[in-house]
């Protein structure tokens, strides 16, 4: 339960309801799994936060990757990137998963894939991998690089795709 309550920020930034009335469907690992049905039909993601984060920042906000589907609006393996600060303007963040590399968009805080194939290739990785790296510049132009454990993740995402009836 311990990652429920920094993703508040993030889901609200992103127009998701508060996850305080999305249940938590499990923990798988390092990754939770959630689902919040509501008129509009069910949302089901996945979040989890960095073990480990480099840069030389005074001041960093919650830091939370999450990967959400919301089927009624054939929206699937959205991945978002909340990043604690600014991003430098017109900057991209870049996510490594063993030897392949994604490129994400940046705005504001947070980064997204360019498109829904971008998305799903980088799910995929992740499902493979053991660890992931996301290295951001924010608009003070630090550097920053946060790495994630994948440990649980493709159990997490089994949950979430089992939620939201997704084969």
């Amino acid at each position: 339960m311990r990652h429920l309550f920094p993703i508040m920020p993030l889901a609200i930034a992103l127009g998701l309801p508060a996850p305080a009335f999305a249940e938590l469907i499990d923990n798988f690992g390092d990754w939770s799994a959630f689902v919040e049905t509501e008129a509009a039909g069910t949302t089901c993601f996945i979040a989890s936060e960095p073990k480990k984060s480099k840069g030389e920042y005074a001041k960093r906000g919650d830091v939370n990757f999450m990967v959400t589907h919301r089927p009624a609006e054939k929206s699937l393996n959205v991945i978002s990137f909340d990043s604690g600060y600014t991003y430098q303007s017109g900057s991209e963040a870049v996510v490594a998963v063993g030897k392949s590399e994604f490129r994400l968009f940046t705005d504001g805080g947070v980064a997204w894939a360019y498109d829904a194939e971008a998305d799903k290739a980088l799910v995929g990785a992740m499902r493979a991998g053991s660890t992931m790296t996301i290295t951001g510049t924010s608009n003070r132009e630090t550097l920053t690089v946060d790495t994630y454990s994948l440990t649980g993740f493709a159990a997490a995402y089994a949950a979430v795709n089992k939620a939201c009836g997704i084969k």
